[in-house]
């Protein structure tokens, strides 16, 4: 639902002159997918906080084991599972850090630049302009800016 540019939005959220509905559509999609890997970012996080504490309750597991008299049970959940790599080499942080260096830094960059040589470094401005064409003139929550 692009629109031609409209003079009642913001300047921060303006299209340039040069830009068609084509193209502002099309960097709208570029910032899309950016929002979409940034919720995978998050569920990476949230991955890596599920299995730090999984691993601080298995070596309290292991502890409660131990003290019930179950010292081979103990000893086995610390050597197979307690402080175990989640892929080789790797503990969930060094995939936190490695997705941020690699395809996360890309994804940013590709979005930034998408914006900075298309759009005047503006962002959102496909949303701004679904916000004007759906508002309702005249209606207090509708406002086209604050």
């Amino acid at each position: 639902m692009v629109m031609s540019q409209d003079r009642s939005l913001d300047d921060a959220h303006r299209r340039p002159d040069d830009a068609s509905d084509q193209l502002v559509e099309a960097v709208g999609k570029v910032s899309e997918a950016t929002e979409w890997v940034e919720r995978a970012r998050g569920h990476l996080f949230e991955l890596h906080q599920l299995i730090g504490h999984a691993d601080l309750l298995f070596g309290e597991a292991a502890d409660a084991l131990e003290a019930a008299g179950a010292a081979d049970q103990a000893d086995h959940l610390r050597r197979e599972v307690v402080v175990r790599n989640l892929i080789e080499g790797r503990w969930s942080f060094q995939l936190v850090e490695e997705f941020d260096d690699g395809y996360y830094a890309a994804v940013r960059a590709a979005d930034a630049s998408a914006r900075d040589q298309l759009m005047e470094g503006r962002r959102h401005i496909f949303e701004a302009e679904m916000k004007q064409a759906r508002r309702t003139d005249g209606h207090p929550d509708h406002s086209a800016t604050p």
